[in-house]
């Protein structure tokens, strides 16, 4: 019986396709046999909200994950004016000074820094957490703020609230405000772009990627090499990661390619949503000299722990010249609470790597 020219060319088109599915699927398989085996789930220890960009950090019990990163982590940040080009601790150590502090009570960011000058003086003003449209509009007006090449626009405060604080940076700037749930998303860029991840992503103000993962295995490492070399041992919140967990051997992140926050005892994940609680690892996190800066004092050692990391940690092909300390990741879903004690899975490994540059 004749096949029909339907039946032939599907039959054609599969001869054509056949190699090229079972290559893929032979070229996945390699690459997470390669990869290793999956590492064993690992405890979070740690959350930290950095609610303005480049000052100091946050650490709390519970924080709610939404596609932006953490609730209220870098949503605001210093600019200068008339520019409105973002500040950050890489040209001013001083801005570790500046301490936002979190009122759960009253839903308010309350941020301090010391007046110039002064030894007991603060300078202070607090704003709500989570600013409604109304008190927006009343309070802020949109700018394009600069944030490395790009633009976006943001909410900037009123100068009634934040003058104080020109004396602190001795120039004239602005605080800016970007809400996770924004009509004109910041589109993620480097290994961010649809291209690469698949999917439409956006953050606030962080540097690249909503979240940032460390690993206490691998900081109690570089401690070691530090405490060998100079008498040194360093906070991890130098390198001002989002989720903080124990890790398994040191530098295995360096592997992992999604992550799953396993939700509490009695949480129906179905509740949650599927992917509320997962994470695509785009990128190791590659470092500039800002772990340099004791987050406490602003004081800046000027060798460590950069040049440790440089002798044994530029391990990504696709920025040689920076070391490399976390992993960058971008949430799939988002709403669900992530608390310390919870556990992290490594769902997928990778050997394949590779850091765009850009931003």
């Amino acid at each position: 019986m004749a096949l029909s020219n339907t039946s032939q060319g599907a039959i054609i088109i599969s001869i054509f396709l056949l190699p090229i599915v079972t290559y893929l699927l032979y070229t996945r398989i390699s690459h997470e046999k390669s990869a290793g085996p999956l590492p064993p789930s690992t405890e979070i220890t740690n959350l930290f909200i950095y609610p303005i960009k480049s000052c100091h950090g946050i650490s709390v019990p519970s924080a709610r994950l939404l596609p932006t990163g953490l609730d209220l982590d870098r949503q605001w940040m210093w600019v200068t004016f008339p520019s409105y080009e973002f500040l950050t601790i890489r040209n001013m150590a001083r801005m570790t000074l500046i301490r936002p502090s979190y009122n759960p009570t009253t839903d308010t960011l309350t941020i301090t820094a010391p007046a110039p000058n002064s030894i007991d003086e603060k300078l202070e003003f607090s704003i709500p957490a989570h600013p409604t449209p109304a008190w927006l509009s009343k309070n802020t007006s949109v700018v394009q703020a600069q944030i490395w090449s790009k633009t976006t626009p943001a909410q900037c405060y009123s100068t009634a609230l934040t003058a104080p604080f020109d004396a602190f940076f001795g120039k004239e700037v602005r605080l800016v405000y970007k809400s996770p749930v924004s009509d004109s998303p910041r589109p993620l860029g480097s290994n961010g772009q649809k291209k690469y991840l698949g999917r439409d992503a956006s953050t606030c103000f962080p540097d690249l990627m909503p979240v940032l993962v460390g690993c206490e295995s691998s900081i109690n490492e570089l401690n070691s090499r530090l405490e060998k070399a100079e008498d040194l041992s360093i906070d991890v919140r130098r390198f001002r990661p989002n989720i903080l967990v124990k890790g398994d051997k040191p530098w295995d992140e360096d592997r992992w390619k999604t992550l799953r926050i396993a939700p509490k005892t009695g949480t129906s994940i179905w509740k949650l949503g599927a992917d509320s609680l997962k994470l695509d690892v785009t990128q190791r996190c590659a470092r500039c000299h800002v772990p340099n800066v004791d987050p406490e004092t602003a004081e800046e050692h000027e060798r460590q722990p950069w040049d440790t990391l440089m002798k044994y940690r530029r391990v990504d092909e696709g920025i040689k010249f920076k070391p490399c300390f976390g992993m960058l990741c971008v949430p799939r879903g988002g709403g669900g609470m992530v608390d310390v004690g919870m556990k992290l899975e490594v769902t997928e490994v990778t050997d394949n790597h590779w850091y765009v540059t850009g931003f």
